[in-house]
């Protein structure tokens, strides 16, 4: 199994959901997204993984996304990912991928990383 964890060390749910991972045994590749941001298409395809669209990955409650004058409409995907990809602070996190087999969960609560484990 290889998982991905999009991670913010500073936030308990990703550390939480990091010490889940690595409690089963597992090294995941972490990126930290704040400092290497993913691309447009990157997010796109997260939204895919997790069975929603790229509206589903906010976190409404940040003001750089209640303040921001150049937000796209909600319901374009597309322009929305390149948004996100540019403002990496609004992505809710963590989210963990299963390279392997394309699946993903959001890590809140961190105990939904489970679903990849088993």
């Amino acid at each position: 199994m290889s998982l991905k964890i999009y991670h913010n060390p500073r936030c308990s749910k990703s550390r939480n959901t990091l010490e889940i991972i690595r409690n089963a045994g597992l090294e995941p590749k972490i990126v930290r997204y704040l400092d290497e941001a993913p691309s447009a298409a990157e997010i796109l395809d997260l939204a895919g993984k997790l069975g929603g669209s790229v509206a589903d990955l906010l976190r409404r409650g940040e003001s750089e996304f209640k303040n921001a004058p150049d937000l796209p409409d909600l319901d374009d995907d597309a322009a929305l990912a390149a948004w996100v990809a540019a403002h990496p602070k609004v992505l809710e996190r963590p989210i963990v991928v299963d390279t392997a087999s394309g699946k993903a969960v959001m890590g809140r609560p961190p105990e939904n990383v489970h679903q990849l484990l088993s």
